[in-house]
């Protein structure tokens, strides 16, 4: 039985109905969790295969990225946001979501090497969405982002502003193991993912659970926003972004 870690936002639904109504069930142990967590079950190797944070792979002694396919954006993805009630030049200090490693470094990245401003971190804690106010802007990553587009005086779509400041896409998550997996398996496995990702409409139609996004809306994010593709320019685009991580 190999065990998976996929991330529980709605960006994942293709992935998850596609492993949940095929035969490969079987075959694994399929765990929901937030990014942070899917990363630590990696790290301590409590999964064998986990959609990680990206930013995560410097901190893995080894690490093989085993399919084709990804969580990553060609532009604006919507649900990575840095909200803010004031510009980026008066913001002072950033509160980053504990969900994701890949987002809170993206915003370092940014304000470092793209905005080139100084800011100082706060790291999150529960209902940190509320504390968004004066100079204190928040990154805030996932479906909580759903409810909140819209209500502040400034928002910066992260993905979007990486596609500014490189010309490229953005890779949030990627499917990884410390071991690498037998060839059959991953095989069979991203034969699974494609399947999902082809079929967007009808997993939508089959799962769909939201509250905050209609149906029409959860389709448009899935098809519009999220990329899935770990195409040649989202290798490049994660190769760079470790670069700057080096750096930080």
């Amino acid at each position: 039985m190999i065990k998976i870690s996929i991330v529980n936002y709605t960006n994942t639904l293709p992935f998850k109905w596609a492993l949940k109504h095929n035969n490969i069930l079987k075959k694994i142990d399929l765990q929901e969790d937030i990014p942070s967590i899917c990363a630590q079950k990696l790290k301590f190797k409590q999964v064998d295969l986990a959609l990680v944070p990206v930013a995560l792979l410097p901190k893995l002694d080894a690490y093989f990225i085993e399919t084709d396919y990804c969580i990553g954006a060609n532009g604006k993805v919507d649900s990575v946001k840095l909200y803010s009630q004031v510009p980026l030049t008066e913001i002072k200090t950033v509160t980053l979501d504990y969900q994701s490693k890949s987002s809170i470094t993206l915003t370092k990245v940014l304000f470092k090497f793209f905005w080139k401003l100084n800011v100082n971190y706060i790291d999150a804690k529960p209902g940190f969405e509320n504390e968004i106010s004066d100079t204190n802007a928040a990154v805030v990553i996932g479906d909580r982002t759903f409810e909140l587009n819209g209500k502040f005086k400034y928002e910066y779509d992260l993905s979007d502003e990486w596609k500014n400041f490189t010309g490229l896409p953005f890779v949030f998550a990627a499917w990884v193991s410390t071991e690498k997996l037998s060839n059959d398996f991953i095989a069979e496995f991203n034969s699974v993912l494609k399947f999902g990702v082809d079929n967007i409409l009808k997993a939508v139609n089959e799962d769909y659970n939201l509250k905050t996004l209609s149906k029409p809306q959860t389709i448009e994010y899935l098809v519009e926003r999220i990329d899935y593709n770990l195409n040649a320019d989202k290798r490049k685009a994660l190769n760079l972004f470790l670069e700057y991580i080096k750096k930080l």
